[in-house]
């Protein structure tokens, strides 16, 4: 069994992930202090890869970077090509994933309580080290939440995927690329051990969010 999607899966979660994480907590944190009709605007232009078909969001992703589009063309002079590459996969997963990232960490500093900050700037903190020293604390448990789903969006992420990176065996090959064609090739034993691992993998990725969510239903039960 080659092992090489997994491999590929999980490197391109990774680096989705982290794209989206530090990408995510900046939109929601300029974007929660905006008027309220500049923040919905944003919010359906930021959120609409939620809701879009993947293959539509590939779609756009190919008029973006396609190799025979500007943007793509100048990519590919300096030696970045994102069409049938897994950098590519990387891409398209951060676009899919970035809304899960983005409306969980800002759902978690809409309901960060304001005294906290003022009560630090009272104190002479600068606004960076609030965030980092005391937002970020407080908001961790939803922050980890948006991070941990993000992660299993990119990993388990097939529509945009295909359409900008495709399959490629041992260079673009995912989990879920692979299953779909092991199927057609009539390869269903080996297409439901794929299904097995992406299975294992989802089961570990929700009881990490269960962990993470546990915290906030112990306080309401307090309270």
């Amino acid at each position: 069994m080659d092992w090489y999607p997994l491999f590929n899966s999980i490197r391109i979660a990774a680096i989705a992930t982290a794209l989206v994480f530090f990408l995510g907590l900046c939109a929601a944190y300029y974007i929660s202090r905006l008027p309220r009709l500049c923040k919905a605007a944003l919010d359906v232009v930021l959120t609409l890869p939620l809701v879009l078909p993947p293959t539509v969001v590939g779609y756009f992703l190919l008029c973006l970077v396609g190799p025979r589009r500007p943007l793509g063309a100048w990519l590919a002079s300096v030696g970045l090509q994102f069409v049938m590459s897994w950098p590519g996969a990387v891409l398209a997963s951060a676009v899919v994933a970035f809304p899960l990232m983005y409306r969980t960490a800002r759902g978690a500093m809409e309901a960060f309580d304001l005294n906290l900050k003022y009560a630090g700037q009272t104190l002479g903190l600068s606004n960076t080290y609030i965030f980092w020293h005391i937002t970020l604390p407080v908001c961790k448990n939803g922050i980890c939440a948006g991070t941990v789903l993000s992660f299993a969006r990119a990993l388990g992420e097939y529509g945009a995927t295909s359409m900008v990176a495709g399959y490629i065996p041992g260079r673009t090959a995912t989990i879920s690329t692979t299953v779909y064609q092991l199927w057609r090739t009539g390869d269903d034993l080996n297409a439901f051990k794929w299904v097995l691992v992406n299975l294992v993998i989802s089961i570990i990725v929700l009881g990490a969010v269960n962990i993470f969510e546990n915290p906030k239903r112990k306080s309401k039960v307090g309270r």
